[in-house]
């Protein structure tokens, strides 16, 4: 029993600490990351784009009813729609906002999608350790692209470097929360099949929820550019965000 608990949290943790790959940031001076940010944001609108139609969606595609899924896709979606309405409400006072919306809700999203990182990573321990394994690969795979566009969304967003760390840590930490809600809920239990379901069920609302923020924050932030080097660039990582997404899908198949 406990063997396999010591394997699922060292996997989550390590796949929790991937969110601190930003500390490199901290050696650049602040004129050269403003300079950079601008295509952090570029990428990160496709590595979000790619997590959520080559990850995510997939995932769960094949094991949910058409019309349900499409419910709690465009669910996810307007949900986030409506929370970033809400904090713009509390946060912001005549247009005028210190951080923006769409960095609380990057880091809601995210931890949503670290949670179920967690559930995954914990349920496939307790069926197989290697199966386990090979699912934390897979986790770090995607997960190394998306935290780097991740903690330019937050920066971009107004956060501090520092605090744009610790934000970002403190979201990928739900991976662990969630390996041991499931652990401990379900060990030794017939039950993962359900689980398993109810985890399929969830990840449409998270990728409806990457996709608001990719579509309706972050792509129309590169449309505000106007010049041409610079935009011609920000369409450049944004394909390389999709692109390498796409690349460690198959890659990991």
């Amino acid at each position: 029993m406990y063997f396999t608990l010591t394997f699922i949290i060292a996997s989550t943790v390590i796949v929790s600490l991937i969110s601190l790959i930003g500390v490199v940031t901290l050696t650049f001076k602040k004129s050269f990351l403003d300079k950079i940010l601008f295509f952090l944001i570029a990428f990160a609108a496709g590595a979000l784009m790619g997590g959520a139609f080559f990850h995510i969606l997939p995932e769960s595609v094949e094991n949910i009813e058409p019309l349900n899924f499409s419910i709690l896709l465009i669910f996810g979606f307007s949900t986030f729609f409506l929370l970033e309405r809400v904090i713009y409400w509390r946060h912001c006072h005549e247009g005028v906002c210190d951080v923006h919306p769409f960095t609380y809700l990057n880091l809601f999203g995210d931890g949503i999608h670290n949670l179920i990182d967690g559930v995954l990573i914990a349920a496939s321990y307790m069926l197989d350790i290697n199966l386990g394994i090979v699912v934390t690969l897979a986790v770090i795979a995607h997960e190394i692209p998306q935290e780097i566009g991740d903690f330019g969304v937050l920066v971009y967003g107004g956060f501090e470097r520092v605090k744009a760390l610790g934000y970002n840590l403190l979201s990928a930490l739900t991976a662990i929360i969630g390996a041991l809600i499931t652990y401990f809920l379900f060990q030794g239990s017939v039950f993962l099949g359900g689980q398993t379901s109810f985890v399929y069920s969830v990840l449409p609302f998270a990728a409806g929820g990457f996709i608001y923020i990719a579509s309706s924050d972050l792509i129309p932030e590169l449309h505000k550019e106007q010049n041409l080097k610079r935009s011609i660039a920000s369409i450049a990582f944004f394909l390389i965000g999709i692109i390498l997404l796409l690349a460690i899908k198959y890659a990991l198949a």
